[in-house]
């Protein structure tokens, strides 16, 4: 009984081996199997490829056939083109040749060289022409641009000796400083503009313009050092605007200065003196305290 009963099981268990072998052997060939909704839409898809009219890939994707077509419209539409069953959707008349702008094209090396030369020149024509307007244009005749009366000389050494050996005079943008009798010969034969600040010198007083000859800050006095000192780029120069350290080209630009009757010092600030060269040093004037930006400055 049991003998038979074993018998059974085994013949059960092998035919589910062999179903399961059989259909292991399936899946392993396929990649998935479709889902109902999948077939369904299928169904659905073909019945509309059979319903549109053939026309081309073109028409189809950018809906010429009035409508806007689905993703299976635009593959029967393909499949059509390429069986050469293609009917055109419609007959267009040919679009008329436009020849295109030379300028949207770009412009040709002779034509960027011309018109450099011709921009150049304009500017040239134009950089000229405010220089002859600016000297036919009249001068101020007070404040800055105009010549200035900066007061009795005695007067001005006095606002000098008040503010620590500096005078700094806001009308004419300047600083006021003293400049020794001693250094008078050798100013005569160093400086190229002795003529125009002769009178203020020997006078005992030197007008500096106040921007850095650098990038044109304005430049502070240095109490301790008696020296003008740059901040924006650390040149230095002595009482007198003579370089003596830092990136700038030359000395402190200075004005003309003329001393009239009345003992009044007279500077001229529209006309701006270039300062003296590197390396000039009349009066020998080294720094007498500590540097405030440093000694020797910096970039």
């Amino acid at each position: 009984m049991f003998v038979f009963i074993g018998i059974a099981v085994l013949a059960v268990l092998a035919l589910v081996v062999v179903a399961t072998t059989f259909r292991r052997r399936d899946t392993e060939t396929a990649i998935g199997q479709l889902s109902g909704e999948t077939v369904k839409r299928d169904r659905s898809a073909a019945a509309q490829r059979a319903a549109v009219p053939a026309m081309s890939v073109d028409a189809a994707a950018t809906g010429q056939a009035g409508e806007q077509l689905s993703g299976s419209a635009i593959e029967a539409a393909a499949r059509a083109e390429r069986s050469g069953e293609l009917v055109p959707a419609e007959d267009r008349p040919p679009v008329v040749y436009v020849p295109p702008d030379p300028e949207t094209l770009g412009v040709s090396r002779r034509q960027f060289l011309n018109r450099g030369i011709v921009a150049m020149f304009s500017l040239a024509l134009a950089a000229f022409g405010a220089a002859v307007l600016a000297q036919l244009w009249p001068r101020p005749t007070e404040g800055f641009g105009a010549k200035i009366n900066a007061g009795k000389v005695p007067d001005i050494k006095d606002a000098i000796v008040a503010g620590g050996g500096f005078f700094y005079f806001p009308e004419g943008r300047m600083w006021l400083t003293d400049y020794p009798p001693s250094a008078l010969a050798k100013a005569q034969s160093t400086y190229s503009f002795w003529p125009q600040v002769s009178e203020g010198l020997e006078a005992g007083v030197v007008a500096l313009f106040q921007t850095c000859p650098h990038l044109g800050c304005r430049v502070p006095e240095c109490q301790t050092s008696q020296w003008f000192e740059c901040p924006c780029h650390g040149s230095q120069y002595n009482q007198v605007g003579e370089k003596k350290g830092g990136p700038a080209p030359r000395g402190m630009d200075r004005f003309p200065m003329e001393v009239n009757a009345s003992n009044e010092l007279l500077v001229d600030t529209g006309n701006v003196i270039q300062g003296p060269p590197i390396g000039t040093n009349t009066t020998g004037q080294e720094a007498e305290g500590p540097n405030c930006l440093g000694a020797g400055g910096g970039h």
